[in-house]
């Protein structure tokens, strides 16, 4: 009896891109504009190196002048600043014995892809935890928090609960710009409270991502509050209060706060089998970036060529660029 094996199904130039494509339309995180694929950063993800240079322009300043007929203006000069993203280099291979059998259905390649572009995605969005944890421990503490979490219940209002007053509060962080904040990543803890409270709306997208009043015909239902959508992710921070009860961070998003660049690593994809043990296997590696922008990363302490998540996760190695109002990440704690 002929036997489907990993390496009759996987064909390197077709899985690679198969895979991304696949990637990009399973991951919450692209669907709701917070990461965008950036061609800018996939040009600069394959251009070599581990830290890659992203200059752009600061804005006008200086006062407009009166004109008069005797007196020259006195022109004023636009500067350039640098913003640095990381390139991630990971990597994952998986083993099984009886995979063939599991993947020779209807459409092995799709079985593939699909397994393996649900994986990338938690893995992105695990890294971006640990970026976004990084990035507040010192570059965005005193600009882009509003904490008004207590440590005990017994101190617990509802000032200091998820509700829209503690979400208006935080975008307001970045003042006329506060709209711009279109997506927020939360717990499921703040987000059932909102539930409870009938806070919640429900929208029926298509595959576009555009809005649909037809629920038959939608691709997605998805919960937004106060015209923001929400991602639902128990990897958001949970940490004790002091004695009792929990704190809770949510993360609020502008479009594109997080560009992300797909590399080329030297071999992307290969297979191998132990014929003696019956083991087939699957290697898959990746180079890409997914960098909040205007929050550059100065590699002050990282061991080896590319950082970990712990690394990302350190305060010293971030350090923001832009304006204030241009970092499209606010961060809110609450109880």
């Amino acid at each position: 009896m002929a036997v489907t094996k990993i390496n009759d199904v996987v064909v390197p130039d077709v899985f690679v891109p198969y895979v991304i494509e696949r990637t990009a339309a399973k991951s919450r995180l692209i669907q709701s504009g917070i990461v965008v694929p950036n061609p800018t950063f996939d040009e600069l993800a394959r251009s070599g190196g581990t830290l890659v240079n992203v200059p752009f322009w600061q804005d006008l300043t200086g006062n407009d002048e009166v004109l008069s007929d005797g007196a020259s203006l006195d022109p004023g000069a636009i500067t350039s600043g640098q913003d640095i993203a990381v390139l991630h280099a990971r990597g994952r291979a998986w083993g099984v014995n009886d995979l063939a059998k599991a993947l020779s259905g209807d459409d092995p390649m799709a079985a593939i892809a699909n397994l393996v572009a649900e994986y990338w995605n938690r893995r992105e969005q695990a890294l971006l935890m640990s970026t976004l944890k990084g990035i507040f421990a010192t570059a965005l503490a005193a600009t882009h928090v509003h904490d008004v979490a207590k440590e005990k219940i017994s101190e617990q209002t509802e000032a200091t609960v998820m509700g829209g007053g503690v979400v208006l509060d935080a975008a307001a962080k970045l003042g006329d710009e506060a709209e711009g904040l279109t997506a927020m990543i939360m717990h499921s803890g703040p987000y059932t409270r909102l539930q409870k409270l009938n806070l919640i709306e429900y929208v029926n997208l298509d595959s576009n991502g555009n809005r649909i009043e037809s629920a038959s015909s939608a691709v997605a239902r998805v919960p937004y509050f106060l015209g923001r959508q929400v991602i639902v992710d128990d990897t958001c921070p949970k940490e004790d209060g002091s004695t009792d009860g929990y704190k809770y961070t949510t993360y609020l998003f502008g479009p594109g706060a997080i560009a992300r660049g797909e590399g080329n690593a030297p071999v992307p994809v290969e297979t191998d089998r132990n014929s003696l043990a019956g083991n087939d296997y699957l290697i898959h590696r990746r180079h890409f970036i997914l960098h909040p922008r205007g929050v550059k990363f100065v590699s002050d302490s990282v061991g080896g060529s590319f950082p970990t998540n712990a690394e990302c996760e350190i305060g010293s190695n971030w350090s923001r660029v832009y304006e204030t109002k241009n970092v499209k990440i606010v961060k809110l704690v609450t109880n």
